[in-house]
């Protein structure tokens, strides 16, 4: 999630430094995609695990949500280079950034939405206390 906000702002804030903030983007772009894989990966194992009803449901949405964001994020990447070298961010590449980043946020709001509000996965067995007892 950081990665991609940084790129969206540095896309964003090219706008008036110019190269000195845009140069960033596709870095910052390239590792986000990439733990994006391992946290879907993740998330995917972590499914079997989530309670039927709303939270199932809730589920669903975070990974649909997150999905738009890595397909516009790693549209975004794809489409602003040439020949392995990032190009500065065009009318495209800012609407896919804000895109990218609306989806973000909502798969993220609703990512919390499953740890604290249902909390999947989270212990929620009582720990044994391991202070003596009187």
């Amino acid at each position: 999630m950081a990665c991609w906000s940084l790129a969206t702002g540095s896309d964003f804030a090219s706008l008036w430094f110019g190269e000195a903030a845009w140069q960033w983007s596709a870095g910052l772009l390239t590792v986000g995609c990439g733990m994006a894989v391992v946290a879907m990966t993740t998330g995917l194992i972590e499914l079997a695990r989530v309670p039927e009803g709303a939270a199932l449901r809730d589920a669903y949405l975070h990974m649909t949500a997150m999905l738009v964001a890595f397909a516009l994020f790693t549209a975004r990447l794809l489409l602003r280079q040439e020949a392995l070298q990032p190009l500065p961010p065009d009318g495209l590449a800012l609407v896919l950034d804000a895109a990218g980043f609306i989806a973000l946020a909502a798969g993220g709001w609703l990512g919390g939405r499953l740890a604290y509000g249902h909390g999947v996965g989270r212990d929620l067995q009582p720990k044994p206390d391991s202070a003596p007892h009187p």
